[in-house]
């Protein structure tokens, strides 16, 4: 799926634009689902927490920004269970992660017109811990995305410096994990806008945010997250949960039980 040279670039930089790896009737289709699922399970909230909000966005703008999100779309429509197995990604997960490739969640993030919610800078590690590199997130982008409407935006090579300490804590009280905004800077990352119909992925290590949307459109995305199934997670999102394959065969480790059949 991958050349070496995309493989290359994702190891050294931590992340990966990868265009079309869905066809147009596969993405309206994917569009049509999610706004269904926007309409019947979703929720719309204030989003992360944290004093970033008042460094990134002024106090109207605080005020009024959002964030629409679900996780695992794919147990709510065999569209999105197509996309999460798509051939096309479990091929291009196989080049970057090794032959065994496991599923572990998806995630819906749309930022809604003019005042959806930015992304302040941080590793996703956090909120799925593992024990090692081998996870990568996908972005499957039902919209295309630009500086306007807060396309993500990467700190290129720094997946290199491995899992770091976020700020989870403030004199106000606990706050969504992220990254001091004094030290790691927006302005500093590399943009990667996208078509309708890429994706773009990235290691658990690297650190991305993104600025607000701008627009009167939703900038709609899917995070999908994968693993080498032998990267045992320690906590967080999904945590004990066993994932589908979609690439290869899970070797059993030493001792390990069958999943839970409760």
């Amino acid at each position: 799926m991958l050349t070496q040279a995309q493989i290359d670039f994702y190891h050294e930089n931590g992340f990966l634009h990868i265009p079309q790896v869905f066809s147009k009737a596969e993405i309206d289709e994917l569009s049509d689902e999610m706004d269904r699922l926007v309409e019947e399970w979703a929720f719309t909230s204030p989003g992360w927490s944290g004093p970033w909000r008042q460094a990134y966005m002024d106090p109207e703008t605080e005020k009024k920004s959002k964030l629409t999100a679900m996780h695992d779309l794919h147990f709510y429509s065999a569209a999105w269970m197509r996309a999460v197995t798509h051939p096309k990604l479990a091929d291009a997960m196989s080049d970057l992660l090794g032959p065994n490739v496991e599923l572990h969640h998806s995630t819906m993030h749309i930022k809604p017109p003019q005042t959806g919610h930015p992304f302040p800078m941080h590793q996703d590690n956090p909120f799925y811990h593992h024990a090692n590199e081998r996870y990568a997130d996908v972005l499957v982008h039902l919209d295309d995305t630009s500086h306007a409407n807060g396309e993500i935006r990467f700190l290129a090579g720094s997946h290199k410096m491995g899992p770091l300490a976020h700020v989870i804590h403030t004199e106000a009280g606990p706050c969504t994990p992220h990254l001091p905004f004094e030290l790691f800077k927006l302005e500093e990352t590399v943009p990667v806008p996208a078509k309708r119909g890429d994706v773009v992925v990235f290691n658990i290590f690297t650190i991305h945010g993104s600025y607000i949307n701008t627009t009167k459109q939703p900038r709609r995305l899917v995070r999908v997250g994968y693993r080498d199934p032998q990267n045992t997670q320690i906590r967080g999102q999904s945590f004990g949960r066993g994932g589908l394959m979609v690439k290869g065969y899970r070797n059993r480790r030493d001792g390990q039980p069958l999943f839970g059949q409760g």
